[in-house]
């Protein structure tokens, strides 16, 4: 499958599918806090989803091998490490948790995202995992430019988490995007300067580095077919955002009014 670069009409319509993605964790911020179940979470979202006439891209979603994914959304808490499903369980002080967002807009484009929240007062060990995770995307973005490579993004990832004593998870990447949920290339968040494809304007795809406090093995857990923890039960975290690679740089397509400051090194979400 050959890596498909997007036209000026597809990036806008790219462009709002993205916007409104974002939209669904600004509308779901406010209510994240001790108490709260991810059903619930879930619920919300879905109810920000038909409000702005998007639908779910995760809800029946059925990759070869998988059962249907039963949420509108991924939530994933503490030592979950993706692929979460809500439940009914009430999140407690001290939790973090991974909100992936994935909306498909009326014209058929795909927005797809995710933040860490933080419930009530978290532990010293917790924040810097999330903070760091959210700088090594950062980080990952700012290779993004026509001429690079995606090894850029994946050692810039690496290097830096790895710098701060953590690991990054290999089994799941970034990928591309566009009319399709899934499309090339893939998006290591590990890697060489310099190695795999060239990066070329038009192309659009996320970054979503998983990073684990402990050690990067992972394992499936139960048998709902999804739910993926860190095998040494320690913290994870993750941010996602989409990326276009533009005519001299990169711009973060998911970005809207609630979404977290940026870190002090990024000067611009474009260049």
């Amino acid at each position: 499958m050959s890596i498909t670069i997007k036209t000026a009409e597809d990036i806008a319509g790219m462009r709002l599918a993205c916007r409104l993605a974002s939209e669904v964790l600004d509308y779901i911020a406010p209510h994240i806090k001790p108490g709260i179940t991810t059903k619930e979470i879930d619920r919300l979202g879905a109810e920000c989803m038909a409000a702005q006439g998007t639908i779910s891209a995760t809800v029946g979603y059925q990759p070869p091998g998988y059962p249907p994914y039963p949420g509108s959304l991924c939530t994933s808490v503490n030592h979950v490490v993706c692929h979460g499903i809500p439940n009914d369980k009430p999140l407690k002080k001290g939790d973090i948790v991974n909100v992936d967002v994935t909306v498909i807009t009326k014209d058929g484009w795909y927005g797809d995202n995710s933040r860490m929240y933080l419930i009530g007062e978290c532990s010293i060990a917790a924040k810097r995992l999330s903070a760091i995770t959210y700088d090594a995307m950062w980080l990952g973005i700012q290779q993004v430019r026509p001429g690079a490579h995606l090894g850029d993004i994946g050692h810039a990832i690496q290097k830096f988490a790895e710098g701060h004593g953590f690991s990054v998870v290999r089994e799941f990447c970034g990928h591309g995007i566009g009319q399709k949920f899934h499309e090339e290339p893939q998006v290591l968040h590990y890697g060489r300067p310099g190695t795999l494809e060239e990066l070329k304007p038009g192309m659009v795809f996320t970054i979503e580095p998983m990073i684990n406090a402990g050690r990067r093995e992972i394992k499936e857990f139960g048998n709902d077919g999804w739910t993926i923890v860190t095998k040494d039960h320690s913290l994870s975290a993750q941010w996602e955002h989409t990326v276009l690679v533009t005519e001299t740089g990169y711009e973060v397509m998911t970005l809207s009014a609630g979404s977290p400051p940026l870190p002090p090194f990024v000067t611009a979400t474009t260049t």
